[in-house]
């Protein structure tokens, strides 16, 4: 250890080092450890500056990414309060609105970009079964990002004929799509071409995910051209539940609808509420969805108007993949937002929907011939699940007709080739009761059939908000808003409403599939309205400390010229759940333990847990290492205990540390970087 420092660069040329699982090998070898030591006292400096933002940008476009469907938003900044939502999209589904475009994306057979959304389903449907296998089609990969749990540049997504790709293409791919569309509506609107640095964009992202997701997207977006590490400034990473509060504050009342049994909304008492004032709501919704073009009035919303310093109130935000939960307290007068409780939630979007509807199928038609469909007649499949999308929406707690899924036709033809006997015969033989055959080619689904299919999802959600209703800082909320594309499915509406209506007001806004993208612009006129946020990991650095007797585990010792060191020592520098204003700076000083050492290298360290001993502690993992090289300094006077100030400060989803030599003004700066670790 002692000639790695002196050598200059604490391994960090070898190949990647992780940390030891093992508390007992020894780190301070494997780790080529850079041999800094508190400076005490150390301190903390929390003045945090604003951020300065002396960009000026034309127009703020938002884009909502989601697991099911996607779209755009902008606003000029010179009229802040005109929300224009994308322009109407080539193809759309009967019976499905289409503000958005599905989150689907179509390579050519030599894995170029070919088409998103609409365009990209149509096309691949119309493809010769032959050649479709030829083609990668890829739906709903935004969730690979929430599951996977070593996530890198390299991670792989699979397409519907099961040849594999890159996801960072694949984001990038619709990423670039997006910004395409969006410049090109901006320039027809403008007349002349809009340039690409006349925009700040917003990406949406749920809250829920980890730091290595969050920065994956910044990644896609910087290599499809929205931004560059440069001027990072131009893309701000927005968490969706966060955007949607931003959107829910300007509401008015007959703007949303009201789901609690406390008060009459618009004349509606609230048992009318869930179906009338949702009819009258869509019909509204209906007749002005020609404009796209949404009025945000600039003033504090009338539930709004209601809230008091410290309120607090829930976003449910409940989309294609995954739910976020998270509670707000209002901070007056200027309405900032502190984030507090960190956000919560899980995959329990409305793509479980579909998983148990793809449940149901094996258990009538096995599975082995479901598995084989999907590869054999991969654009048949996308067609049966978009005819169950559209009943899906029709689901309603007091519905009591039965719902009809047309089967294809691909699909009758080759379950008879399959096994021999016809889909009606299947049907019979698997005792499911509630799903019948109907001679014109349709499966038959009771209300109670479809309603079982979201019971799981939904319980999910009922179950999560109970515990989150559990803690001392949730028990006073006084709203629940109640948004994002699966909050349009009155099953969920209703059941929330049972579980919830006595403890707080349930509101939903009316264009909900809109709100996140709405909220997203807003925030991106205003990035300061969210002020205080809860760090999602707890960062540190790696430091020498005195050896303490009976204090430090024996393994720790290292003895350096007469001193004697415990090694490995995590130094926080800010705890998970720790609240963390935007742009704070936290400054810690160093010293290096040996005093002619001339290249430093601080490697800096997160973890889930707020208690970190070590850096060898179970899931402590590395996310970034300066390295600051004080060769060619050496005529300057080096003070006898030399100052090496570690600054962190955190930003929307980025985290930038920097490290300066107190004596020289030397500095190097680092992002956090939990991809490439």
């Amino acid at each position: 250890m002692a000639d790695k420092e002196t050598g200059g660069g604490g391994g960090d040329t070898g190949p990647r080092e992780t940390a030891p699982t093992s508390a007992y090998s020894s780190p301070a070898r494997s780790l080529g450890d850079t041999g800094i030591t508190p400076l005490s006292p150390s301190h903390i400096l929390n003045d945090a500056d604003p951020v300065s933002d002396e960009q000026t940008f034309l127009v703020v476009v938002a884009i909502d990414f989601g697991t099911t469907s996607s779209g755009y938003a902008y606003s000029f900044t010179k009229e802040p309060e005109c929300i224009h939502v994308m322009r109407r999209w080539e193809g759309g589904d009967p019976g499905v609105s289409n503000q958005k475009t599905p989150t689907t994306i179509l390579l050519t057979p030599d894995r170029k970009f070919h088409s998103f959304g609409y365009a990209a389903r149509d096309f691949y449907h119309d493809l010769d079964p032959n050649e479709a296998k030829q083609w990668l089609y890829l739906e709903k990969f935004k969730m690979k990002l929430h599951t996977t749990g070593d996530l890198t540049t390299d991670t792989d997504l699979t397409a519907a004929n099961g040849k594999k790709v890159k996801a960072l293409e694949i984001f990038t791919h619709a990423l670039q799509h997006f910004k395409e569309q969006a410049l090109k509506e901006l320039s027809d609107q403008a007349g002349s071409d809009f340039e690409n640095s006349d925009v700040r964009w917003v990406i949406t992202v749920p809250a829920i995910w980890k730091q290595p997701a969050k920065q994956f997207m910044r990644e896609a977006a910087y290599q499809a051209g929205l931004a560059s590490p440069e001027n990072s400034e131009q893309l701000i990473i927005a968490l969706e539940p966060e955007a949607a509060s931003i959107y829910c504050r300007k509401l008015r009342l007959h703007q949303m609808i009201e789901l609690s049994s406390k008060a009459v909304v618009n004349g509606y008492s609230a048992s009318d509420t869930v179906g009338a004032g949702f009819t009258q709501a869509k019909e509204h919704v209906r007749r002005n969805r020609q404009s796209r073009t949404f009025l945000v009035e600039n003033v504090i919303g009338e539930i709004w108007s209601e809230l008091e310093e410290g309120d607090k109130y829930v976003v449910v935000d409940s989309g294609g993949g995954t739910v976020d939960l998270t509670v707000h307290q209002i901070r007056l007068p200027e309405g900032h937002l502190k984030e507090l409780y960190k956000a919560t939630g899980g995959p329990y979007g409305s793509l479980g929907v579909d998983y148990e509807f793809e449940k149901l199928l094996c258990k009538i038609f096995g599975d082995d011939f479901i598995e084989q469909f999907k590869i054999k007649r991969p654009a048949a499949w996308v067609d049966l699940m978009i005819a169950f999308e559209s009943r899906k929406r029709a689901a309603a707690p007091d519905r009591t007709n039965p719902l009809n899924i047309t089967l294809p036709f691909s699909f009758i033809d080759y379950y008879k080739k399959f096994r021999g006997h016809s889909v009606e015969h299947a049907l019979r033989k698997s005792n499911v009761d509630f799903v019948k055959w109907s001679s014109q080619g349709m499966l038959r689904m009771s209300p109670d059939a479809m309603n079982a299919l979201f019971k799981p999802t939904i319980d999910s959600i009922i179950e999560h908000l109970r515990d989150l209703f559990q803690k001392p800082e949730v028990s006073t909320v006084k709203f629940l808003f109640l948004v994002g594309g699966f909050a349009e499915a009155p099953l969920l509406q209703q059941a929330v409403q049972a579980a919830f209506g006595d403890k707080c007001r349930i509101i939903i806004p009316q264009d909900v599939g809109l709100t996140i993208l709405k909220g997203a612009v807003l925030f991106g006129l205003d990035p300061a309205v969210i002020k205080v946020r809860r760090s999602p990991l707890t960062y540190g650095v790696g430091v020498l400390n005195r050896y303490v007797e009976g204090k430090h585990p024996p393994e720790k010792l290292l003895v350096k010229d007469g001193t004697r060191w415990c090694t490995d020592v995590f130094d926080k520098f800010i705890s998970a759940d720790q609240s963390v204003a935007l742009g704070e700076l936290v400054k810690r000083s160093y010293t290096p333990a040996k005093p002619s050492q001339l290249v430093i290298v601080i490697h800096i360290y997160s973890s889930e847990q707020d208690d970190v001993s070590f850096i060898t502690d179970p899931g402590v993992r590395k996310c970034g290492t300066l390295r600051l090289d004080l060769t060619g300094t050496s005529g300057t006077a080096v003070p006898a205990r030399r100052e090496i100030q570690t600054l962190m400060q955190f930003g929307d989803t980025e985290i930038k540390a920097t490290a300066v030599d107190v004596a020289t003004s030397k500095s190097v700066k680092v992002g956090i970087d939990f991809l490439n670790y």
